[in-house]
């Protein structure tokens, strides 16, 4: 079997590429000792075995991140196998450095050139290229198999004895310039360029400390710039354009026209998911798991053991309730996969991460934090994980932390069936608050770290921007069924398995007698008749709904399900649970729209899922997980209470008063704020003539 570890920059078609070549037959789980996930995809060409390692993105051979330090240590480790470096065409400059770093080191590497513009920007010699560096090339596009085949042609051939790297700029230009002895000319020369470079991890190999090493880190990268200009120069012919310059940038980078562009396309995509397309997915859907499944089945159930048994309760409150519950929404998720996917592979979403940089570097986050955010818009398990490459520890714990605040797929099921019974169709509006709500918090609440515990240390932000570019029929098919099989994967085991769980807590007493249909009070009930007080001043003192938030530790779709358990419908029919949150004989009842919106805030802000808190104890450690979860709850806790009491004084008094009184109380806080700041700067003896220079002022001065 043929070997090669697949390396590459970020943005350079690098997962596309081992997509196509394996075709997603891949094995994922994690590098040993570490959390970051391993892609390892063999197939057979010409009834040759090939195996592929997909490393993390790197930019050079000296880390700037936790995970490219995974790719660089796998490297070395494996520095025998052959690497199949993959450029973008559009960038080849910048992407030739990591190619020389490989060379440095003495891989054997085949150049992949990834183009698929149909019209670059640059034509390549690949012939002359390949004689200058001495390596292999071939131009790909990496989204499209059948350019590959010239590809899999040569690593079947690949021989490495055939390959010798050419960098005359090593031994010409760097190593005579650094005048180095003869002592330090034995050290490997890969090893001593890193640490020329202080590269602190060789250092600690080596056991050498840096301040006895000059800093030539400048002086070597412009060595090797230099050297691939010369290389480019021969090699490459510019066209009409240059790479990076796109009149959309000019719109969807404008500092007055970015934010309200971004908020206007996460609107769009919202409307889409829940009341559009997404919507009339959801209910075909519906009517299909209800005609063919649901009905049948249990109508047989009923009329074989009877209207009473347990197990009818079983099987239509937990099981099918349940997995109708999660499977309605199944299309929704699809399609919010689906646009956070286009945002990211269309190009725009480094542009929102470059125009976020200066915002977020005021509240103590990096522009690489973006990513990671609105991933949490998906899920926030694997949104955690992405948080990884920050730079600065307290970057990566603060992102990690803020990581649940944003409202992930899980939540719009709750949006959807109760907001949809008190906003209807300005339900748009109240989903879009919501998700803006989280956002908002997330920053606050950074900038109280920023100021108090978790202070960030001035970080280097690497972004390169790929070219705009649409999805393929291809990948949007890939997208949608990688999405829709990981749901159903969480559905048939944790989700399902939860709430069978809760069904037999709301079903069962604690002397274990059944006490369904209101035979008895249920072990759920009595927990949560006894926490419901506490969330009275909430709006929402009823034990049905403490238990379903209880029920939502595990995973926020479970809370309803269990709704429409207490409540003794079927959550896979919309209409007929949205009408049972009005019903003031339902378990679950909701007063007024204000309390509803209360438990909206509350359901998002309140604690993430199990799943995201096991993953950020592995992230952040346990400390830090516990401190955001207590934060969690006290911050959902206030701002609940804040809108259940504004929102019900709207009902009241009217929204035009109530809006008056909290500008009036804003006007006063910000006035009284600005004194403070007068009398804190101000020079000015409050004795004025009267002091004798003794008071603590003057001496100041």
């Amino acid at each position: 079997m043929k070997k090669f570890n697949l390396v590459g920059n970020p943005n350079t078609g690098k997962t596309t590429l081992f997509n196509s070549l394996t075709g997603g037959h891949e094995h994922v789980g994690n590098w040993h000792g570490v959390t970051v996930e391993e892609k390892v995809g063999r197939y057979k060409y010409k009834n040759q075995d090939i195996e592929i390692v997909d490393l993390p993105g790197i930019y050079s051979l000296t880390s700037l991140s936790y995970e490219e330090q995974v790719a660089i240590d796998y490297i070395l480790k494996y520095r025998d196998r052959p690497v199949i470096n993959i450029c973008d065409a559009s960038n080849i400059q910048r992407n030739l450095y990591l190619t020389l770093s490989l060379l440095e080191l003495g891989v054997k590497v085949l150049l992949v050139i990834n183009q698929i513009e149909k019209s670059p920007i640059c034509k390549i010699d690949t012939a002359r290229l390949q004689r200058v560096l001495g390596l292999q090339v071939v131009i790909v596009n990496a989204s499209d198999k059948s350019s590959l085949v010239k590809l899999n042609e040569m690593l079947i051939k690949f021989n490495e004895d055939n390959i010798e790297a050419k960098l005359p700029y090593i031994n010409n230009i760097i190593l005579p310039k650094l005048n180095m002895e003869e002592k330090d000319r034995n050290l490997e020369k890969f090893y001593l360029l890193k640490l020329l470079e202080r590269d602190e991890t060789v250092a600690k190999k080596f056991n050498v400390n840096l301040q006895d090493i000059p800093d030539k880190l400048e002086e070597i990268a412009s060595a090797r710039y230099s050297y691939i200009d010369e290389v480019l120069a021969k090699c490459i012919s510019l066209k009409q354009k240059v790479y990076g310059q796109s009149k959309l940038d000019r719109i969807f980078m404008n500092r007055f026209l970015a934010l309200p562009i971004f908020i206007g396309l996460l609107a769009l995509a919202f409307y889409l998911t829940f009341f559009s397309i997404g919507a009339l997915c959801s209910e075909g859907l519906n009517y299909i798991l209800d005609r063919f499944i649901t009905s049948p089945v249990s109508s047989w159930l009923r009329s074989s053991l009877g209207e009473n048994s347990w197990v009818v309760g079983l099987f239509e409150v937990a099981i099918a309730g349940g997995l109708g519950s999660i499977l309605s929404f199944l299309p929704q998720v699809a399609l919010l996969f689906f646009f956070l996917s286009l945002l990211e592979d269309s190009g725009y979403l480094s542009r929102i991460a470059f125009v976020f940089e200066d915002i977020l570097g005021k509240v103590g986050l990096s522009g690489k934090s973006v990513y990671t955010l609105l991933m949490g818009f998906g899920c926030s398990t694997t949104a955690v994980l992405t948080a990884r490459n920050m730079d600065d520890k307290n970057s990566k714990i603060k992102t990690g932390l803020l990581t649940p605040y944003m409202s992930c797929s899980a939540k719009f099921p709750i949006y959807a069936v109760i907001g949809g019974a008190f906003f209807g169709a300005n339900n748009i509006f109240v989903i879009l608050g919501l998700y803006l709500l989280g956002v908002v918090v997330a920053i606050l609440l950074s900038y109280i770290f920023e100021k108090t515990i978790l202070k960030s240390k001035e970080q280097t932000f690497i972004l390169e921007f790929p070219p705009y570019r649409m999805m393929s029929g291809k990948r949007v098919l890939s997208v949608l069924w990688e999405n829709v099989r990981l749901f159903l994967v969480r559905v048939g085991t944790l989700i399902v398995s939860m709430n069978i769980i809760v069904w037999v807590l709301g079903s069962f007493s604690f002397t274990f007698q059944y006490v369904a249909g209101g035979n008895g009070e249920s072990m759920l009930e009595t927990l949560g008749r006894i926490l419901a007080p506490i969330f009275a001043p909430l709006g929402f003192g009823s034990w049905a709904l403490v238990s379903a938030l209880i029920a939502g530790l595990v995973a926020k779709e479970v809370i309803v399900s269990s709704i429409a358990m207490f409540n003794g419908v079927e959550s896979s029919v919309g209409s007929i649970l949205q009408d049972s949150l009005k019903n003031p004989a339902s378990a679950v009842y909701f007063a007024s729209p204000s309390s509803a919106l209360a438990y909206l805030v509350f359901s998002l802000l309140y604690f993430p899922c199990l799943a995201t808190a096991t993953v950020l104890s592995k992230e952040i450690g346990k400390k830090w997980t516990i401190i955001g979860i207590v934060i969690e709850l006290v911050v959902a806790y206030i701002i609940a209470m804040l809108v259940y009491n504004v929102a019900r004084a709207i009902e009241v008094f009217g929204a035009i008063k109530v809006l008056c009184i909290i500008g009036a109380i804003i006007i006063v806080l910000v006035a009284l704020v600005y004194v403070v700041k007068l009398i804190k700067r101000s020079n000015v003896c409050p004795f004025k003539k009267s002091c004798d220079r003794s008071c603590k002022k003057c001496k100041k001065k």
